[in-house]
């Protein structure tokens, strides 16, 4: 009987931990106090600022942009229903690694959360079926399908993978 009541216990523990790790804005349930270490996000610089692109001639445009300032482009489609892509967010993109690695490439991002026919058409040209998906540009101007990523990607490997694109430029 006991052990009932300490294993009860125990549980109703661990799921107050979680339900406070939640609220903190945790989103990894095996480290739910993480944040709360340093009263934020510990380890993770200033967020990343990306260009917002809407439709085809604005990433034509942005790109050309990027192009004239001599780095290659990057296209993150990115909608606020896609929990990957806010995992993607919060977990990859605010790294410091990988924002260094930034300031390399022009990040573009396409909001695509409307769905609308202007989110549609983009998404259409590239043959994204829907976010995460993030497409590389070179410094001419074209795609690098090679080295498009579909999905959630940790830190570790979207920075390894970054540095790939940049030495093919």
């Amino acid at each position: 009987h006991r052990l009932w009541k300490s294993m009860g216990l125990v549980l109703l523990l661990l799921g107050a931990i979680e339900i406070i790790g939640a609220a903190s804005g945790a989103d990894n349930w095996a480290k739910p106090l993480e944040n709360l270490r340093t009263g934020a996000r510990s380890g993770h610089a200033e967020e990343i600022v990306f260009q917002r692109i809407k439709s085809l001639g604005d990433l034509e445009n942005a790109v050309a942009r990027a192009n004239q300032a001599g780095k290659p482009a990057m296209l993150d489609f990115y909608a606020d229903w896609c929990v990957e892509c806010i995992r993607m967010e919060r977990n990859t993109f605010g790294e410091s690694e990988i924002q260094g690695l930034f300031g390399q490439v022009q990040p573009l991002q396409a909001d695509v959360t409307a769905n609308d026919e202007t989110d549609q058409a983009l998404m259409e040209k590239y043959g994204i079926i829907g976010p995460p998906a993030i497409l590389f540009f070179d410094r001419q101007g074209r795609e690098m399908p090679a080295y498009r990523l579909v999905g959630y990607f940790e830190p570790g490997e979207f920075s390894e993978h970054l540095r790939k694109v940049l030495e093919a430029q």
